[in-house]
């Protein structure tokens, strides 16, 4: 039989024809740290580094710029139908729209922007000409009367995103301009006294 030898290190089997070969006992001392195990920990500590989590970031950073991108879209919608159902201002700012946009930014990305005015909120009015094209609306042209714009359009400007880009050091990113239009509808007026409501 095979003698085993009392160490703190554990024994690995040698084949007999080794063993026999060079007078051994059939086991040979080995430490438990292996060097294909270390290099292993080593590969998988490189991959996770240094494509697992860039790849996460780059996941979670598309996300937020896609649901930005769809607040953003709504929340124009959402002002458009504000002005075509309330007054419009006689010299044709929207400072009305803008306020109320203002105070109801809905809870998304980068939401400070719209409130404070570094993202510009535009209303524009236009009038639709007989020939079907479209001209900016001219209050000052209504001879008495109810004066009723026929479309609206809000836009977002000059909106940049910014997410995590702080925390990497990288430029915020430009998003593109946002308008919505619709017909308008009452205009804040709620019957013909002329009286517009806000």
């Amino acid at each position: 039989m095979s003698r085993l030898i009392a160490s703190h290190h554990r024994l690995k089997p040698v084949p007999p024809e080794v063993s026999r070969g060079q007078g051994g006992t059939g086991f040979s001392l080995w430490n438990s740290q292996s060097p294909t195990r270390g290099q292993a920990v080593m590969e998988f500590a490189l991959l996770f580094g240094g494509v697992l989590i860039p790849m996460l970031f780059m996941v979670v950073f598309i996300s937020r710029g896609l649901w930005i991108w769809h607040s953003v879209v709504d929340f124009t919608r959402y002002g458009a139908r504000y002005a075509a159902t309330h007054c419009w201002e006689p010299d044709g700012s929207g400072s009305n729209v803008v306020s109320f946009m203002q105070a109801n930014v809905p809870p998304m990305v980068d939401m400070n922007q719209f409130q404070n005015g570094q993202a510009i909120l535009v209303v524009r009015y236009f009038s639709e000409n007989p020939d079907g094209t479209t001209a900016p609306f001219d209050g000052t042209s209504c001879a008495g009367g109810i004066c009723v714009p026929d479309t609206v359009s809000v836009s977002v400007t000059n909106y940049n995103f910014i997410g995590m880009s702080t925390y990497f050091s990288l430029p915020p990113v430009t998003i593109p301009d946002f308008t919505t239009s619709v017909p308008m509808e009452n205009a804040g007026y709620q019957d013909a006294s002329g009286v517009c409501v806000p």
